[in-house]
C-alpha cells in the first residue's frame, strides 16, 4: 500500500486536529465542557437504565390492553389463532384436504 500526497495530508490535518482539540480542553472552557459532557453523559445513563427496568412493566401492560383491544374489537380472534395454531401443530384431529398444507410443484422444473 503506498502513501501519497492525500493520505500524508489526511493524516497531517487529523494530527492538527487533535493538538488543536488538547489545547483547547486544556482552557478553563474546555474543561467546563467536558463537565458539562460527563454529566449529560451521566444523565443519559441513568435515563436508559431507568427505561431499562420500566420496560418489562410497559411490555406487560402493552400485552394486556393489545390482547383486550384485539378481544373487543375482534371477538373470535382468539378460537381463530387457536384453531390456525393447532392445524399447524396437527394436534386437532386428521388434516382434511381444505385444511392440509402441502408444497405445490415447481412449473420451472
Amino acid at each position: 500500500m503506498s502513501i501519497n500526497a492525500k493520505h500524508l495530508a489526511t493524516f497531517i490535518l487529523g494530527a492538527a486536529a487533535g493538538v488543536a482539540a488538547h489545547k483547547y480542553l486544556q482552557t478553563e472552557e474546555g474543561e467546563k465542557l467536558l463537565e458539562d459532557l460527563k454529566t449529560k453523559a451521566n444523565n443519559l445513563k441513568a435515563e436508559a437504565e431507568g427505561a431499562i427496568d420500566k420496560a418489562p412493566e410497559y411490555f406487560e401492560e402493552l400485552k394486556t390492553k393489545g390482547a383486550e383491544t384485539l378481544k373487543g374489537n375482534f371477538p373470535d380472534a382468539e378460537s381463530f389463532f387457536k384453531d390456525l395454531f393447532e392445524k399447524f401443530k396437527g394436534t386437532k384431529g386428521t388434516a382434511t384436504a381444505e385444511t392440509d398444507i402441502t408444497p405445490t410443484p415447481d412449473p420451472i422444473s
